[in-house]
Parts: C-alpha cells; sequence; structure tokens
C-alpha cells in the first residue's frame, strides 16, 4: 500500500481503491470537510499528478467524466483549498508526492484502465441528508425532497415566494457556479417544463451567494441530487470502439521489474524510508 499524510490530509492506494481523507488543519476547506473521506476505485481515475510549486506543490487527482457526480457538477471549477481531488504537499515530501503519483499512474497503466466517459457513475456522490448554507438561502436535500429556506440576505422576490421544496421526480438538473468578480455564485435547481432561469438574486429555485467564493458546501448539496437524477442518453448511438487486446504478459512482468528498479534508486536517495520500501516492494511483487 502507498500512502502519503500531510497536514492538508492523507491519500492512500493499494492497487484497487484510493482513498481520500481531509486533514484536520484549520485551514481545510468547509466543502472537504464535511464530504469527509472519499474511496475512488481504480477504473474511475483518469490520471494522477504531482505538480511542483514553489514551496512544494500537490498532488492533483482527475477522475473519468461521468465517474463522480461532484466532479461533473462543478466541471473543474473548484481549485484548492475546496477540491478534494487536490492535496497540498510542502517541500520536504515533494519526492514521497511524486512517487505516490507514479504509482497510480504505473498501476493504470499495468491494467489499461480506460479513460474515457463512464457510462455510469462509480462514486455514490455525497451522503444524505445534507445541507449547506451560503448568501441568501439554505439548501437541503434528504434523498427524495430539495427544500431550499431564504436567510436575510434573499430579496423581497424570494421572501414573497417562501421556502420551496421540490420532490425529486420533478426535478430535471441542478446547476453549480462559484462566485467570480462580480458575478454571483449560484446553485440552482431546474424543474420540469420551466423556462430560462431569472437573474439568480430573484429565482426562487436558486441560492446565491456574492461573497463565498465557493459557497460553503452548496457544491455537495447539488452532487448528491445529481447523483439520484437519471443519467441522459445520448440521442445518437455511438459507434462501437474496437478493444485493444490485453497486453502481453512479458509486457507486465517488463513494466514491474522497472519499476522494482525505479523503487530501490528512491530507496537509495532517501525518498523512500525501509518501511514505505518494503512495503511498495511486496505490492509491486504480488503483481508478478
Amino acid at each position: 500500500m502507498t500512502e502519503i499524510a500531510v497536514p492538508d490530509g492523507s491519500w492512500t492506494f493499494n492497487g484497487e481503491m484510493l482513498r481520500v481523507v481531509p486533514g484536520g488543519d484549520k485551514s481545510v476547506h468547509e466543502l472537504r470537510k464535511v464530504l469527509g473521506e472519499v474511496a475512488v476505485p481504480l477504473e474511475a481515475i483518469a490520471s494522477c499528478a504531482f505538480e511542483p510549486g514553489r514551496k512544494g506543490g500537490q498532488l492533483r487527482l482527475r477522475l473519468r467524466r461521468g465517474a463522480d457526480p461532484l466532479s461533473d457538477l462543478v466541471a473543474g471549477s473548484l481549485s484548492a483549498p475546496a477540491d478534494p481531488y487536490r492535496l497540498a504537499v510542502p517541500k520536504e515530501r515533494a519526492g514521497a508526492a511524486q512517487y505516490f503519483a507514479d504509482e497510480v499512474r504505473d498501476t493504470l497503466e499495468i491494467y489499461r484502465t480506460p479513460s474515457g466517459p463512464c457510462e455510469h457513475h462509480l462514486l455514490p456522490g455525497p451522503a444524505v441528508p445534507v445541507s449547506a448554507t451560503a448568501g441568501d438561502g439554505t439548501a437541503s436535500f434528504d434523498g427524495e425532497r430539495v427544500r431550499l429556506e431564504w436567510t436575510g440576505f434573499a430579496s423581497s422576490e424570494k421572501e414573497h415566494a417562501g421556502t420551496q421544496e421540490f420532490p425529486l421526480a420533478d426535478l430535471v438538473g441542478v446547476e453549480w457556479k462559484p462566485q467570480s468578480g462580480l458575478g454571483y455564485g449560484t446553485l440552482r435547481f431546474r424543474l420540469k417544463g420551466d423556462g430560462p432561469g431569472g437573474s439568480p438574486q430573484k429565482d426562487p429555485r436558486c441560492v446565491s451567494w456574492g461573497i463565498q467564493r465557493f459557497g460553503g458546501a452548496t457544491a455537495l448539496t447539488g452532487a448528491a441530487v445529481l447523483a439520484r437524477l437519471p443519467r441522459e442518453q445520448p440521442e445518437e448511438p455511438e459507434e462501437p470502439v474496437a478493444l485493444e487486446p490485453p497486453a502481453p504478459a512479458g509486457d507486465t512482468h517488463d513494466a514491474v521489474l522497472r519499476r522494482l528498479a525505479e523503487l530501490g534508486e528512491l530507496h537509495r536517495s532517501g525518498v523512500l524510508t525501509d518501511e514505505e520500501f518494503s512495503a511498495a516492494k511486496q505490492a509491486m511483487i504480488r503483481r508478478l
């Protein structure tokens, strides 16, 4: 098993599952704390990379489109520190982070895991019930109904409309956008038969905020709803794609031997401790 633990959180990878756990530091974003531990199956991963920076860098996990409701909802709009699939790594742990990313990358290559879109979600999305407050409202979801309650920052239009409740069966979509520039951040729900939404400050189907960049944990409420909505089917059938034949046993054998040699070099240079080297070596040997 490969693991890296830093103040921002810990990631562990056993060849089949990558577990993401937020740190207990006060700087860890509310969204990540509310989401908690996330178990990402290997087949949901598109790539994993260490991106060096002036003070260390970050581990970044990219998931396949369609694999995770949260990733699909935010569409790349979450950045550090709110993104649960980024881990801030201090300079002294950069070598271990690079090794972790290489281990995930090599496993993806060995098992030839597809990187294209998924037909169905491979992660369940945030647990319910879930609730988040930002700007002019609180959005709650219990698995069957969405409830919007307004705060003292709500417009007179929303106050006049009162608390809103939408059965899941009446929903056809959910949209989330972060606050940017002079624009509002929004969590908007789309109902059957709805026309175009109005301004976020007046739309009673929309929670909006003008200060919090990521609207607290609002993306989690939206992702929990999205996870339970029917997936849209393509209008036209896609042409079948020829699958590549499985890698010959010799190719896998050579890849494992190359990785063992790299592990030895990392151990000799001091990047890996004796315990980390022993655990990683045993994991690679089992793949033979």
